[in-house]
């Protein structure tokens, strides 16, 4: 069944409106006629099953019947943080890490980025990717829309880290050197509710001076197994593993 993220908080509502992008689909591509029900998502997360009422020529209106009582998300909230990947990489960690389960994405120029970041762009591009994050969730029936960041320095990942209760920097050079423990270790560490945020090299990888840097400041390094992922590949196994050890381990 289709469900929909709505703009606004469930304030004892009984209907709610719909619009824009929402309104073409529901209209133009689901075809959906008065009496069609879907699932809407409000903003604090209340998700609600409502039957369309009425359509009019840019909105429709969807009156409540009930609600949706299974929590679909992560017991943990995961951030990831990618050091700017080209384009299509990136897109790609949106929706499949959205799918997977994650709350945010926060991009970073990092040394070795192939892309450059150009601010005359920035507005498109953020709205391309909001966009991804959204039909991600949709169609993995989410409860929550991940927030979608612009591209900022590794200085700015670090500050906002003192937010979160877990650091982690998943280190390829780890891995080749045989560690294999620590991410499990973290992992049977966390407990439900704890903010972690993930640190991803780009293509070329983390320099030795990021690394030190995201030492210096309480990051925890990672090796993710004995092969070497992709920079595309890297977050979505991490998410996986997440996933595996607090929803189908319990």
């Amino acid at each position: 069944m289709q469900r929909y993220f709505l703009k606004e908080t469930y304030n004892g509502q009984k209907s709610v409106i719909l619009s824009d992008d929402d309104y073409h689909h529901i209209t133009h591509v689901m075809r959906m006629k008065v009496g069609a029900t879907f699932w809407v998502v409000f903003s604090d997360s209340k998700t609600a099953l409502v039957a369309l009422e009425s359509i009019s020529d840019s909105t429709i209106e969807a009156r409540i019947m009930d609600w949706e009582r299974e929590d679909k998300e992560l017991p943990v909230r995961v951030t990831i943080a990618s050091g700017l990947p080209k384009v299509d990489k990136l897109e790609w960690i949106i929706q499949k890490g959205t799918e997977l389960g994650a709350v945010e994405f926060t991009p970073f120029i990092a040394e070795r980025s192939v892309v450059k970041w150009e601010e005359k762009k920035a507005k498109k591009k953020l709205q391309r990717w909001e966009k991804i994050a959204k039909e991600a969730a949709e169609q993995s029936h989410r409860q929550f829309l991940p927030l979608v960041q612009s591209p900022v320095k590794l200085k700015e990942i670090v500050t906002y880290s003192q937010n979160f209760d877990w650091k982690i920097l998943a280190f390829e050079e780890a891995a080749k050197e045989g560690e294999k423990s620590q991410f499990a270790q973290t992992l049977s560490e966390m407990k439900q509710g704890d903010r972690i945020l993930i640190v991803f090299g780009p293509e070329g990888g983390i320099t030795d001076q990021e690394t030190e840097f995201l030492l210096e400041n309480d990051f925890r390094i990672c090796g993710l197994g004995p092969r070497i992922l992709r920079t595309e590949t890297a977050p979505l196994y991490t998410l996986a593993a997440i996933s595996y050890h607090f929803e189908l381990l319990r």
